[in-house]
């Protein structure tokens, strides 16, 4: 018999390929939202080929998540943060392309295999910032919280950032993880994207076989949206719906560009599909 098709999706490292070959297509639009010159390097033949195979999505929607994050950070640096904690970072090249003050410490934590690969990878790259990486398996609850003392203990205000982190963890994990972070006084800031129950359900129709044979399905969509977080100690300070920040970029076909004209969303959608970029502070 012939040898079984290799899954598209082997490993939750797979989604960090994905996404960046997504800043890759991004980077090359004539009117792109950001440049990310490494981002194709770090995506490799396998990122193109994830995209080139899985059902085709709006590429608006990751371009307007990495560019709403870029600015959410971007923000929370101008208001003082020191320190950045990059959770899951995996591919993430933000400490090599953005305008970052060069006395910012950038920590990037990830899978121990992953970082090794992106080290490799970007062998000879220099970052404008201080960047470090910490090799962890953020679901190891104990560890965490001794890197999160750790690393709040040597920050004076920090910024902690997960980007398509949240999304395939179930509810009770991303409530110790927002409990977690919130113990270290120093962790001031939390930018993430989150997603109604609608559209994890309307994406995993569309992707979720293919994300599961990598044991990567998507989970979490609180139903009560953002205040999700403010029983572990977080409280929205902005949210921003993807869909209004891709209508303003003018990315948007018609039907979607209507939908956009409905009022702004707190997060709190219930069934209807929605995602945005919420930014939270210690409560």
């Amino acid at each position: 018999m012939p040898a079984a098709a290799e899954p598209m999706i082997r490993h939750i490292s797979d989604t960090a390929r994905w996404t960046a070959m997504h800043r890759a297509l991004e980077s090359d639009r004539a009117d792109a939202l950001f440049s990310d010159p490494l981002a194709r390097r770090l995506a490799g033949d396998r990122g193109a080929e994830i995209v080139r195979e899985l059902p085709p999505t709006g590429e608006w929607a990751w371009a307007l998540r990495t560019h709403l994050v870029d600015q959410a950070v971007l923000q929370a640096i101008a208001a003082g943060a020191d320190t950045v904690i990059n959770l899951a970072a995996g591919l993430d090249a933000r400490p090599y392309r953005l305008p970052l003050p060069p006395s910012l410490r950038w920590v990037e934590i990830d899978l121990p295999e992953l970082l090794r690969e992106k080290e490799e990878l970007l062998q000879g790259e220099r970052p404008v910032c201080r960047l470090e990486r910490v090799s962890l398996d953020l679901s190891q609850a104990p560890s965490r919280r001794e890197l999160f003392a750790r690393l709040g203990g040597e920050a004076e205000r920090a910024v902690v950032v997960s980007e398509g982190l949240l999304i395939y963890l179930e509810r009770e994990e991303v409530a110790a993880l927002a409990r977690d972070l919130a113990q270290p006084r120093s962790f001031w800031r939390w930018v993430l994207d989150l997603a109604s129950p609608g559209l994890v359900e309307m994406v995993n129709r569309s992707w979720g076989e293919k994300l599961a044979q990598g044991q990567s399905r998507l989970q979490f969509g609180p139903p009560e949206g953002p205040q999700f977080f403010v029983p572990a100690g977080w409280k929205p300070l902005e949210v921003r719906s993807v869909l209004k920040a891709a209508a303003r970029a003018k990315r948007l076909p018609l039907m979607l560009r209507l939908a956009a004209l409905l009022p702004e969303s707190s997060g709190r959608q219930g069934g209807r599909p929605w995602t945005g970029v919420c930014t939270f502070e210690r409560a």
